[in-house]
């Protein structure tokens, strides 16, 4: 999709803050066949969301106004083939905007096929009869049949992994992707998909998809035209005809995959040229520079908007912008970029939001959902990575200290956005902890994360993990970690020592992790598995795509017998006290209006520095989130609480319903592991 000439006012003319008449009259000529009323609505998101639009554009192109042009005719001709359906569902989310900052909003990650228990017919080949399954079994069929179990956990936000088609053979994961229009054949079709997201929507789930920004696999049709010749293709693409600009970059650029990928270009025969691939030499960065890229993914968010797909998490996105003699990462313009796109997005379909999948230092993280002039236009969603270090960083030394320090040095973030917050995902666990934080209590930040890859990989004296190490960097020393929540956390550690009194403490920090992502406010999202306490995959290894990967050992497909089990009893088993913790506590937030992302959650150390404080105010109470990061039972003074404005004799804790236990001198009892979440009952 080419950016189109216009008669519209150079860069060097002050940008219009409406859009220009030719703007309007293609525009119009898209929508011709909509009813009045449709292109009234549609002419107003213009008018509104223009500003954004190309005002972001032209802090990245030099002929924004073209650029925009492109964008808007895009944007009116996603609005004329959109469903009613989904047009209606766009009214709707309108009038309630913060839906998905609200307490009862819970959200689930998975990969479709390891959650649905399921998998498509094998393709026709050497298959045993036995081996074949029903068509009704597709995957993304086969899910409509799980919609139950999400509902009981109270899910209405759901990430399914990547399902469109990746290249063949080792693919990351699925973020080497082909072609964003075909869904996995194995999975499912793009029909499968928009029915999904119907059914979905019907029972208050959003679905949210991965949409890779930053590569295409080589296979994709552009990169097969660039190495066939054709100019504008190879200009998609970062191309060097020998290796003088590569090593000027390089001497900035860190491994992402130093073990099997080092290295960011790689040659390739066909295109007789060095190509950037960031990530994977199959996979191959895209020139944003290039306004003409910036489209094409414009109109594949639309084509995705369309189908019904309500979030969109955006993959790679802090590697977008490349400039000389930085780690090209978290440049500005990736800010830019997002700000326009979710513009069109608000113009054409605006029940989409946007999720950043930066996970980056502390301090760049706030960026992605906007600071400035750019504050609140950028992505709705991103993940608290900190958060999740920190609450693994606090288990391992019993301490909050760094915790405190480095959440509380995050700034505000705005009002109509919200964190993901998350104790684990598909990806490993890379240890941010910022050098800055560490000095400010006392710590080496390089000697910390040294000490808790050692502790998560159960290589240190006393832990109770059992992680992987991922990618060692034999330069900087840096590994990070792969694992399920309850290995880390200790239950695989316990039941090799057949200790019951290890293992109930590896339950109770299984749930403590819980408590703090369902109580820190925006939206928690549950891992796959992690709802009945899985260990992971003990065969990851045997597929040969995925021997050199070790994520796959927390990627195991649920198991349904243990998940039935776990429904029919809170008590038979460590998995069942795994569920039926988790969903009281799920019930428990649905019920607190202090967890709506909106409010700022305050992190604070107790005088115990075994004991995380985290209060919310809201305008009927506050509410103090207490978490005991340690074995051992632990006290909150009463004096501190009175210093917050507290009574301890009036707290009511909203996960049990019961008031905290108290001493003699009014403070507050806390269990090994234990959290509270309590309120005034006054």
């Amino acid at each position: 999709m080419r950016v189109p000439p216009t008669n519209s006012p150079s860069p060097s003319t002050p940008l219009a803050t409406t859009p220009p008449p030719d703007v309007l009259d293609a525009c119009g000529a898209e929508l011709s066949a909509v009813p009045p009323h449709e292109r009234e609505l549609f002419e107003l998101r213009l008018r509104r969301w223009w500003p954004d639009l190309v005002g972001a554009l032209a802090d990245v192109y030099p002929e924004p106004v073209q650029v925009a042009l492109a964008s808007a005719t895009l944007a009116a001709r996603t609005f004329a083939s959109r469903d009613t359906d989904l047009k209606r569902h766009d009214l709707k989310r309108s009038l309630e905007p913060d839906w998905f900052q609200r307490p009862d909003v819970v959200g689930y990650a998975a990969y479709a096929d390891r959650f649905a228990g399921s998998r498509a017919p094998d393709p026709p080949g050497d298959v045993t009869e036995g081996d074949r399954v029903a068509p009704q079994q597709v995957p993304l069929r086969a899910i409509c049949d799980r919609i139950g179990h999400l509902e009981d956990l109270g899910v209405r936000y759901l990430h399914l992994l990547p399902l469109l088609q990746p290249r063949p053979g080792d693919d990351d994961g699925g973020y080497a992707v082909m072609d964003y229009r075909t869904v996995r054949p194995d999975l499912g079709t793009i029909d499968d998909l928009q029915d999904l997201t119907r059914r979905l929507r019907d029972r208050g789930i959003s679905l949210c998809l991965d949409l890779v920004l930053n590569h295409v696999a080589r296979e994709h049709d552009w990169a097969v035209r660039a190495r066939a010749g054709e100019e504008r293709y190879r200009r998609y693409f970062h191309v060097y005809a020998d290796r003088t600009e590569p090593d000027e970059w390089s001497r900035t650029l860190p491994d992402v995959f130093p073990d099997f990928a080092p290295g960011s270009f790689t040659w390739d025969d066909e295109l007789e040229a060095w190509v950037w691939t960031t990530f994977n030499s199959w996979q191959w960065d895209l020139a944003w520079d290039n306004p003409d890229v910036f489209v094409e993914m414009a109109d594949v968010v639309c084509f995705l908007a369309n189908l019904g797909v309500e979030v969109l998490r955006l993959d790679a996105i802090a590697f977008l912008w490349k400039r000389m003699g930085t780690n090209c990462q978290n440049q500005p313009e990736v800010h830019a970029i997002t700000q326009a796109m979710h513009a069109i997005t608000r113009i054409a379909c605006p029940s989409t939001l946007f999720k950043a999948e930066a996970i980056v230092g502390p301090h760049d993280l706030v960026s992605y959902l906007g600071q400035g002039s750019r504050h609140a236009k950028v992505s709705d969603l991103a993940y608290h990575n900190s958060l999740m270090v920190q609450i693994w960083s606090m288990l391992a030394t019993r301490d909050v200290r760094l915790g405190v320090q480095a959440l509380r040095a995050i700034p505000p973030v705005p009002t109509t956005t919200a964190w993901i917050t998350y104790a684990r995902c598909h990806d490993d666990i890379g240890w941010a902890i910022d050098d800055g934080d560490a000095a400010a209590v006392g710590l080496s930040g390089h000697e910390h994360r040294m000490f808790l890859s050692d502790f998560y990989s159960g290589r240190f004296p006393g832990s109770f993990a059992r992680g992987l190490v991922f990618q060692h960097n034999e330069e900087t020393g840096d590994r990070r970690i792969s694992g399920s929540l309850a290995s880390l956390a200790g239950v695989a550690e316990a039941l090799e020592n057949d200790d019951r009194w290890r293992l109930d403490d590896a339950v109770a920090r299984v749930l403590l992790v819980h408590a703090v992502i369902l109580g820190w406010g925006g939206i928690p999202v549950l891992w796959s598995g992690d709802e009945v306490g899985s260990l992971g995959d003990p065969h990851w290894a045997d597929v040969a795509d995925q021997a050199q990967d070790n994520r796959w050992v927390h990627r195991p497909a649920l198991d349904w017998d243990v998940v039935a089990a776990a429904h029919e009893s809170s008590e038979s088993s460590w998995s069942s006290r795994v569920f039926s913790g988790l969903r009281r506590l799920v019930r428990a937030r649905q019920g607190l209006p202090h967890l709506h992302a909106a409010l700022a959650a305050e992190p604070a150390q107790t005088p115990d520095l075994g004991i995380l404080s985290v209060m919310r105010r809201h305008p009927t109470g506050p509410m103090l989130g207490l978490y005991n990061v340690t074995e051992s039972p632990r006290l909150v003074p009463g004096w501190w609480l009175q210093g917050r404005g507290l009574d301890a004799s009036s707290l009511v804790d909203a996960i049990t319903g019961a008031p905290p236990e108290l001493d003699g001198a009014g403070a507050i009892r806390m269990s090994r592991y234990a959290a509270l979440w309590l309120t005034d009952s006054r």
